[in-house]
């Protein structure tokens, strides 16, 4: 895993994605979806859309060392330990001689992952140390060659999900591969055995290899492609036609240059999701994906609940690994994770399943789900934080209420629900069924009709302005969140911009700032009424190195709603991030 992917590699994309439209429109390219309607689009990816849960398996020869090399802890995730550790290609070879993971029950695996309410499994069949979980002929660098184990671990776990009517997905590293000569590595290789031409990798192994999973081991539902390092159009072009092998395959955009069907935010939860984009969050139960000795840093079941909570509220699908060990053992604090959420799935699963994203932008006690039916439709409030006073506000709701009632309780005993000037009441039990997350269901009619809620000023007179609220006017711009991300991002064309809606209460003069992160100079416009200033930004050094920009003194003369604009200076447009504009009342 590792998902590196830079401002620069955006712009790459974009311009790659581009020609490739233009391409398309000539004629048709080799890629087997480009012309695909918005119907034969939904019907294939209806499945996935309704599954909202799977199980992801890193599993490798990684697993032998387990983070460890020469005695020494190797910072960084398990199957990365190759690269991290500059292990010599002879040297890791020999790891694979203790890889015989004779306690592997394929059917124990997948029974897990039904009983946890997943409803696919995805497992790397060749990750970026190059070795394959299944019988190569296109390099003896795989468990059938170069284990005593001696057996395709695939095949089992593909009869195993036909068996309990699971969907069954391959991760593949189409472009690292550190073992078979002229596999990419990011920085380049530190082993002379690795050398090679990647044209003729591509060729003799990956395109092979591509070939012999998609054909060997059906029916597969995802193919899942990693790291697209120095991957080119042309590379690409040898390896995205394979997916006719496998007729309404989904993969997702990781090949290079191919945005395929699903976007992959790695290890966190995007604020607002991706429009119209199907997205998956891909996420560890610890710190690692392959197995680690070491690493005991592990979730809680309502963290885990919570982020599939979190995802599916804003219309993604949530990808949980595992990693399991060398004996082909998944860790026990793993499994005994998998039970406990999936107790919570089997009351809660239906506000899970084949739902839709939160028709709120934000609520104060959780999340929302959806489901629409003809006459209206049904909302499943996820309450982490209960009403202590027996109050639960659904805050901005217009729509009349048919039903209200909890999801745990069978009998489908009515609460009452009333409307309010500011949305919907609830009346709840003192306490919460569930302390993680209770749902309380919401049958209404007509509809969906959310009265937005406005930013609002602090008692102390300040107005903040953060970037996960503000409305992103372009196709391209977009809202960044993660562990070192929390902007407005991938500005590359100075025509789009971004504003906030909010509501003053104490008018006055305000001195306003934003932070700002910029590799070259650059320049902004902040639009408050007919007010304009031009903000010079300077060169940060890098798109996560933010710093605080005076904007000047502004003046709000009336309390109400109000609308700040943010626009690029066109002439010498540098793209920016930005990732807040504060108001602080001038003395």
């Amino acid at each position: 895993m590792r998902n590196r992917f830079t401002m620069a590699g955006a712009a790459c994309a974009l311009a790659g994605w581009a020609t490739l439209a233009a391409l398309g429109a000539a004629e048709p390219g080799p890629d087997p979806y480009a012309g695909e309607t918005k119907e034969q689009r939904d019907a294939r990816m209806a499945w996935w859309r309704e599954a909202r849960f799977g199980l992801f398996i890193h599993w490798g020869v990684y697993a032998v060392p387990a983070g460890v090399y020469k005695d020494r802890k190797i910072n960084g995730a398990g199957e990365w330990i190759m690269y991290d550790g500059r292990i010599p290609v002879a040297e890791y070879r020999a790891f694979a001689k203790s890889f015989n993971p004779v306690k592997y029950d394929a059917d124990a695996w997948v029974r897990l992952a039904k009983e946890a309410g997943m409803k696919y499994i995805v497992i790397t069949s060749k990750h970026h140390d190059g070795f394959a979980l299944f019988k190569s002929k296109a390099s003896a660098w795989n468990v059938v060659d170069a284990s005593p184990y001696g057996q395709d671990l695939l095949k089992p776990l593909a009869e195993a999900c036909r068996k309990h009517g699971l969907r069954l997905g391959f991760y593949y590293s189409q472009a690292q591969d550190w073992n078979n000569p002229g596999g990419a590595a990011y920085g380049g290789h530190w082993d002379s055995a690795q050398d090679g031409s990647m044209d003729d990798y591509l060729r003799d192994v990956a395109v092979p290899q591509v070939k012999e999973i998609l054909t060997n081991y059906g029916p597969l539902a995802i193919l899942w492609w990693d790291t697209p390092c120095d991957m080119t159009k042309e590379r690409a072009d040898l390896l995205v036609p394979l997916l006719r092998l496998q007729p309404g395959i989904i993969h997702n955009n990781r090949l290079g240059i191919y945005p395929g069907d699903t976007e992959t935010p790695e290890q966190h939860i995007p604020a607002t999701g991706y429009g119209d984009r199907d997205w998956e969050t891909c996420m560890t139960m610890n710190d690692t994906w392959g197995y680690k000795l070491h690493d005991h840093n592990w979730k809680s079941t309502e963290t885990l609940v919570r982020n599939l909570i979190d995802i599916v509220s804003k219309g993604g699908n949530y990808l949980l690994n595992v990693g399991p060990t060398a004996e082909g053992l998944i860790p026990a604090p793993s499994i005994e994770r998998l039970k406990a959420v999936g107790a919570w799935m089997k009351i809660n699963g239906e506000a899970i399943y084949a739902t839709s994203a939160s028709p709120f932008k934000k609520l104060p006690w959780g999340r929302c789900t959806k489901k629409l039916s003809p006459g209206g439709a049904t909302l499943y409030l996820h309450v982490f934080d209960w009403p202590a006073d027996g109050i639960l506000l659904v805050p901005g709701l217009k729509n009349a209420v048919d039903a209200a009632y909890l999801l745990a309780d069978p009998s489908r005993k009515t609460l009452r629900a009333s409307a309010a000037p500011d949305g919907v009441v609830i009346e709840t039990p003192p306490e919460a069924p569930d302390a993680i997350s209770t749902t309380v269901v919401l049958e209404i009619r007509g509809a969906v009709e959310v009265e937005p809620l406005w930013l609002t000023q602090k008692a102390d007179g300040a107005i903040a302005l953060p970037a996960c609220e503000a409305t992103l006017h372009g196709s391209g711009l977009k809202y960044e969140s993660g562990p070192e991300r929390d902007n407005i991002g991938y500005w590359l064309d100075p025509r789009e911009w971004a504003s906030w809606d909010f509501m003053v209460t104490a008018p006055g003069v305000f001195k306003v700032s934003m932070q700002v992160a910029a590799v070259q100079k650059s320049a902004l416009t902040i639009i408050l009424g007919d007010r304009e200033i031009k903000v010079p930004v300077p060169a940060t050094g890098d798109y996560g190195r933010f710093t605080a920009v005076p904007v000047g003194t502004l003046g709000i003369g009336a309390a109400g709603k109000t609308t700040l604009a943010v626009k690029p200076v066109v002439e010498g447009w540098q793209p920016v991030n930005l990732k807040s504009i504060d108001f602080t009342p001038a003395k």
